[in-house]
């Protein structure tokens, strides 16, 4: 007899099934905050991508750069949204700030996906959607490497005399 493969559950069908098996009861994490099992760039790749949306990005009104930066309590979950965020086309820069560049329906599909899964379970999580602009990227300061953003967007003027 053959095995009857499953439909693939969708990203808000699992975290149902995650409230359904008891999460709403549970405690949130009080220890430190376990290593992420979705792994993260170093520095020098992160800031490679994040030129990268620069030099990319056009007058395109139809897309827009924002940031998604979280704070939840549920390792679980943290870790749910943190793959739904990679896989919607976003950077990880820190272990819970991402940048996005895409079109403004895709951005809105990620705010409606994460707005529901707030309301599945009892929480006291924040998460926040920043749209920025190419300017503001191109203004952004990195504190703690000495990474020269302003060479790297060719940014200097120079004067000959």
């Amino acid at each position: 007899m053959p095995v009857k493969k499953r439909k693939p559950l969708t990203f808000l069908e699992k975290l149902r099934m995650i409230k359904n098996a008891g999460l709403s009861n549970v405690k949130p994490l009080q220890s430190p905050r376990a290593e992420d099992p979705v792994p993260i760039n170093n520095l020098e790749q992160r800031i490679k991508q994040i030129l990268e949306l620069y030099r990319l990005h056009h007058n395109n009104p139809a897309k827009m750069i924002f940031f998604v930066m979280y704070d939840i309590e549920d390792h679980k979950i943290r870790h749910q949204i943190a793959k739904y965020l990679i896989r919607k086309g976003c950077i990880r820069v820190q272990k819970s700030i991402f940048l996005a560049q895409t079109h403004r329906d895709r951005f809105q599909e990620i705010y409606n996906t994460i707005k529901e899964v707030q309301e599945i379970y009892d929480n006291n999580d924040s998460v926040f959607l920043v749209p920025v602009s190419v300017d503001e990227i191109r203004a952004m300061k990195i504190i703690g490497q000495q990474i020269d953003l302003d060479l790297i967007l060719e940014n200097r003027n120079t004067l000959f005399f």
